[in-house]
Formats: C-alpha cells, structure tokens, sequence
C-alpha cells in the first residue's frame, strides 16, 4: 500500500486495472508541491467526507535522474516496463505513469516554442526583404520625367539586378554542365535551381530548344585512357599544323577566289597518321589564308584559348562554344602546353545554312623559334553520341610576333562536312569555301583588331567626336555597340542553342519567326520579343547593298519604322582603315511624338568576307548617361539588322578581285518588342504584323537598290 500522501484517493472498488484504462488527460501529476484533483466517479460514495486536493511531496533526485536516464531510451514505457520502474523507485506504476505523460507534454512543448521562435526570426527576415523590395519599387521613377515609373519601364537598379540574375543562371549552367560528366545528367539541386527561371513555353504551336541542348552528347567524363589518346591526338595534330602552314606546292595550290585550298591526294600521301578516313557522305574542305594583325601575340593567344573571348571576336563564325575541361593549363600561365577540351557550333549569319557543330580538343604551344601555334582537332571517337555532321581535323593558326604590337597569323582550316541541307542559293558560297573557310576566319580577325585597337586609342580628333566628348564616353559607345552586334550575330542564324522559341505556325517558309519572354535577360527590355529572319538572293554586288544599307540619307526608303522622317548623323566613330567600318549615333526626325525621344546606335562593318549593317533604337536619357561614361550592361537593346554575304567567288573589271561580284545573300533580321508584359499571351495578329514588316522591307530594298544597278 501506499501512503496516503503520494496518491489521489480511491475507494476499496478502485482496482490497478481500473486505474490504468482512465484517461490521462483526467490527470495533472507534478513533481512538485501542487495539488491534483482526483478523478470523477459514478461509483464514489456522495456522504464520503474528503479533501478534494490532496498535495504531494516532490520525487527524490534518484527518482528523477533514474526516470530522466529511462525516457532518453524510452518515452513511451509500457505497463510491464512501467512497473519494473515503479518497483525500483518505490513509486506505483500510475506515479510513473504520469511522469512520462507529464515529461512528454514538456518536451512537446519546449520543441514547439524553439521551432516558433525559428519560424518568427524566419518571417522577420523576410518581412524585412519584402520591405526593401517596396522601398525599390516606391523609389523607381521614370529617367525621362522623374515621376513613377510606368510600366515596362526600368531604374538602372532594376537592370542591374538583370544582369546579376542573368549571371547566376549562366553560373548554374556552367556547374550543371562539368556536374553532368560525372554523373551523366544535372545534379538535381542544380536542376531545382532551372525551374524558378521564366519559361520560354508559349500557348501556341512551338518548337523549344534547350541552351545547351547540342552539347549534351559531348558531356562526359573522359578516362585515364581516353586522356592518353587525347594528348596523342593533339601532338600529332600539332606536328601537322606546323607542315601545313609552312608548306608550299604541292600541297597547296590556287583556288579560284584567290585563295590556297588543300591537294588533297598529296594530303593523303603526306600525312598518313590522323583521325582516320573520311567518312562516307562528308566532303573534304580545307584553306589557308595569312595576314598582318595590330594586336600582340600575347593578346591573341589569350583571346584564342578563352572560349567566351574568342566566340566574341568571332561571333559572326562561333555561334555558341564552351570549354568543357582543362586537363593543362600550360607552363607559368602562359599557356604554353595548355591542353582543353572544347565543343563548338559555327554558323554562317542566315537561317537557310545549317551549323556545324564540333567537339575537339585545343593544344597551344610556343615552339623554339618563338611563334605560337594553336590547334583544334575533333574527338569524335570518344563522343558518345550519335556521328556528327561536321569534324575538324587539324586546324588552327600560326602566330609570329612583330615589332610594334604586330602579329603575322597563318591560318589553316580543314574540316570535312555533310552539308546537303544548305539552301540552293548558299551552296556556291558554301562549296567555294568562303562560308567557313581561312579566309573568313582572318578577315574577321584582322577587322576585330583594328577595332579593339580603336577602341583603346586616345588621341581622337574632336571633329570626328561632335557629340562624343569624352574618351569614356567613346569606349561606352564602342563597349555598347559590340554587345549589339554580338547579340545580333547568336539570333541570326540557323543554330538551335539560343533561348528563342522557334514558331511552328507562320505562313511562310522563307520567313523564320522566333519569339522569348524576357523578364530577367541583361540587356534586353522586360516583355514579350519577336524575331523574324530571312534570306535571299538579290542580282547587286554586295559592296553596293552594304553602301546603301548603311547610308542613313537612303534610310528612309526601307526602314518603314521611320515612318518616313529624315535621318541625321550626330557622332560617328571610326573603327579601322576601311571607311565602311564605323559606329554611328542617328537621330530620327518624326512626326511621331513617341519616337521624338529615341536615338538610333548602328554599327557597320565590312571585310572581304562579308558585311553586317547592325542597329537598335536606345532611349535619348540612356545614351546621355553612355556619353557620359556610363555602364552600357544598363541599356536595354533589341538590335536588327543586315548580314551582307557574296554569293560566290569572282572578279570584278579589269580582272581586280571582287568577291560575289555577280550577287548578294542578304539576310534581313527583326527584332520587335509586341508586349511589355512578360507572362501576356502571344497572339497571331502581331506574328502576322511582323511577317508583313519583314516582307515589306525586302520589296523595298529590292526595288531601292536595282532601280539603277548597272
């Protein structure tokens, strides 16, 4: 029995039994000095005379400590357990009983008040963030008027804030891609991360491509052994650079655009080692080309040898490249050794010539004499992918360093192509080899260096600045231009790694539509954007197409978005020894009170290869902060524009080299901001309207330029 002291009284009915099928909840047990209620009962004896409290005497330390150590292994004791407790500690069952109850309502509760005080600082974080994002919002207000900002528009905060977000998704990109060699698909962190970015899907008939949808096949992990053969590879395709850059007839001989291609029987007969035999259904393609370059050989190798560097120079040829792993880096950093895998797309700036895509291995090396060679060969072998179309065997470049700041390139391009999808109109571009070709590879080179070289000089005549200033300001101008031209380039043509839509409903099938919804893009103005691209042929020498285009005094006999007002010149900036080279600022003089505030930037650029015409309208306040040397990563464009390429090798009078003197390719590239709201539907009308622009414009180009071609 126990003392009287230490339990609720029951009378002589009460049995353990019955004790233990009551409720819990009837019960408030302590360890301390409270008191208890004892528990209703039919049975009771109403003329009973008792307490209706009793109290009790606290547990000893050794009771405590014992029942403490038992409920770490065990919270929920059952009857025989509870017992056995009880027994030990001279306490009854139903004592023990209440002291786990007791002892599992406290945890319970000290658990609830610590996740509680997580969740309050948790809200109070982001109570406070969503504070700060109204202060931003309250804040913006429009460049043009100082009042709130309308919709559509943007604070330069807000773009940089773009432009960070943009980083971050190239960042998850880039570590989802070396993740997916070793595991052989995204990481599903990094794949969650994707899935807050904006979708690209629209409500009406579409095709959509991945930003790295083409390269997927080529990530993978290469092993010990297939390491070893890579270097083998590339040695071997460095010892074939060198002979091939440096010999004569006859294994070069006279093209017929005055050009050196390859003999390819005494190839064979030279070079017995490589990638193996030419694969059934492939032709053999190969040129080379030299010239003088105003840039260091330090600074071209570096270029050469960055992927993101190098698709810059050459946007208008690399349409998208990625390193996918550096197995050297070369001896003290300077790229001597320096071994990486790469994959690649190259295009031609029209929608009608398919890409080529490569995945090969690039070697640099600095030889005893001094000059530099860089080499590319494809790894097809070691691809676990279906064959490709396209595979380079040993091409690259020589560089030979001069005084002054000047380099001596040889460039030497050889691959081997199955290109039965070109358009008719491209194939005797593509065939003469001035698509893809040396010589369109060193003519983009040298032009690029004269126009970094540009950029970088100081002494500038005033006279040529009128409005340009500063030399801050030229560089902004120039820094902005090259993000125009570049973004031109990777929207242009026919590759499928760009984040456009491609539409499967247009009427038209010389006419490609694309469209995006910008909403976190650098660069580009939030909304929804329409693309549309298309090429031709037109029976007008291309340097008269490109003078014509870049005229702004014949730009209101095409661009119908003028609406038919004059255009001035106000700044032009010079980018090399060719008068066709230059960025230009235009204003537009329009009856159109909503375009009275905008300004034009254009860009016009020419080589014996070809020639781009590149343009985007930039608001009157944004250029403002340009010239005064602002960021230019603020200013949101949407470039259009003109990609100008010869339709095949010829001569012009008095037998002087004029290449495509008998035609033109024009492509005609739009880009058409139709909605400021990102997440609006896309609507047939405006893929109709801008269909018909596009059409229009070719008419009136067609009619401008051969009303009087000779």
């Amino acid at each position: 029995m126990f003392d009287s002291h230490h339990m609720v009284d029951m009378t002589p009915k009460s049995s353990e039994n019955d004790l233990s099928e009551l409720k819990d909840d009837d019960y408030e047990t302590k360890s301390g000095t409270e008191t208890v209620e004892a528990p209703p009962g039919d049975d009771q004896d109403p003329s009973c005379q008792r307490p209706k409290k009793k109290r009790f005497h606290r547990h000893t330390q050794r009771q405590i400590q014992e029942m403490e150590a038992f409920f770490v292994e065990c919270p929920h004791p059952g009857d025989k357990q509870r017992k056995e407790l009880s027994r030990e500690l001279g306490l009854e069952p139903l004592q023990v009983k209440f002291w786990f109850q007791n002892k599992r309502t406290l945890m319970k509760a000290q658990h609830e008040r610590s996740e509680n005080s997580i969740l309050k600082e948790e809200n109070e974080k982001l109570r406070m963030e969503n504070n700060r994002y109204k202060e931003a919002l309250r804040s913006a207000s429009c460049p043009n008027c100082g009042g709130p900002a309308a919709l559509g528009e943007m604070s330069f905060d807000e773009q940089h804030s773009r432009i960070e977000n943009a980083r971050l998704r190239e960042e998850i990109d880039r570590i989802s891609g070396i993740a997916a060699k070793y595991v052989g698909k995204p990481l599903s962190s990094l794949s969650n991360l994707s899935h807050h970015l904006p979708s690209r899907s629209l409500d009406l008939g579409v095709r959509n491509f991945g930003a790295h949808s083409g390269f997927a096949g080529a990530m993978f992990e290469p092993t010990e052994a297939d390491k070893q053969m890579i270097v083998e590879v590339a040695v071997a395709a460095m010892e074939e650079l060198m002979k091939m850059a440096r010999a004569g007839e006859p294994l070069w001989i006279q093209g017929e655009n005055n050009t050196e291609v390859l003999n390819e029987e005494e190839y064979l007969r030279t070079f017995t080692r490589g990638i193996g035999p030419r694969p059934l259904g492939m032709r053999s393609e190969a040129s080379r080309e030299s010239a003088v370059v105003i840039m260091s050989h330090v600074n071209l190798v570096e270029i050469l040898m960055d992927a993101n560097q190098w698709s810059t120079i050459f946007c208008g040829i690399v349409s998208r490249a990625m390193t996918m792993e550096v197995l050297s880096t070369g001896v003290a950093g300077k790229y001597n050794g320096a071994l990486q895998l790469m994959t690649a797309e190259f295009q031609v700036p029209s929608p009608l010539v398919p890409t080529r895509e490569n995945y090969f291995v690039r070697y640099c090396k600095q030889h005893t004499d001094g000059t530099w060679a860089v080499v590319d060969v494809s790894l097809d072998s070691l691809r676990p992918s279906l064959m490709s179309k396209c595979r380079r065997r040993s091409s690259g470049c020589l560089i030979q360093e001069l005084p002054n700041g000047y380099s001596k390139v040889v460039w030497v391009e050889h691959t081997e192509v199955d290109d039965r999808s070109v358009h008719n109109i491209y194939r005797p571009l593509v065939n003469s080899g001035l698509a893809f070709g040396a010589k369109r590879w060193v003519g983009t080179l040298d032009r690029q260096c004269e126009r970094l070289a540009s950029s970088m000089a100081i002494n500038i005549p005033t006279g040529d600045l009128c409005v340009i200033t500063t030399p801050e300001g030229r560089k902004s101008i120039l820094k902005l231009a090259e993000r125009m031209v570049t973004s031109f380039c990777t929207g242009v043509g026919a590759s499928t790694s760009h984040t456009w839509t491609t539409l499967s409903t247009t009427d038209s099938d010389d006419v490609r539509v694309m469209t995006r919804k910008s909403m976190d893009d650098p660069g580009r103005p939030p909304g929804i954007v329409l693309s549309a691209a298309t090429s031709f042929w037109i029976p007008v020498r291309s340097k008269k197409v490109f003078d014509f285009l870049k005229d702004e005094n014949h730009r209101s006999e095409w661009d119908i978005l003028s609406n038919g007002g004059q255009v001035q010149e106000m700044a032009y900036i010079a980018n090399g020894r060719d008068p066709g080279n230059g960025v230009s600022l235009l204003r537009v003089d329009s009856t159109n009170s909503s375009q009275s505030n905008m300004l034009i930037l254009q860009e016009s650029c020419t080589d014996s290869t070809g020639s781009y015409v590149i343009y985007a309208p930039v608001d009157i306040s944004a250029m403002n902060m340009i010239l005064s040397g602002g960021d230019p990563d603020y200013v949101a464009l949407l470039p259009s524009g003109f990609a100008i390429l010869p339709d095949g090798p010829g001569y012009g009078p008095a037998g002087i080299l004029d290449v495509g003197s008998g035609g033109s390719l024009l492509t005609v590239s739009f880009q058409i901001l139709v909605d400021t709201v990102p997440t609006a539907k896309l609507s047939l009308g405006s893929v109709a309207t801008v269909n018909s622009l596009i059409k229009c414009t070719v008419e009136r180009i067609k009619a401008a330029v051969m009303c009087d071609n000779p």
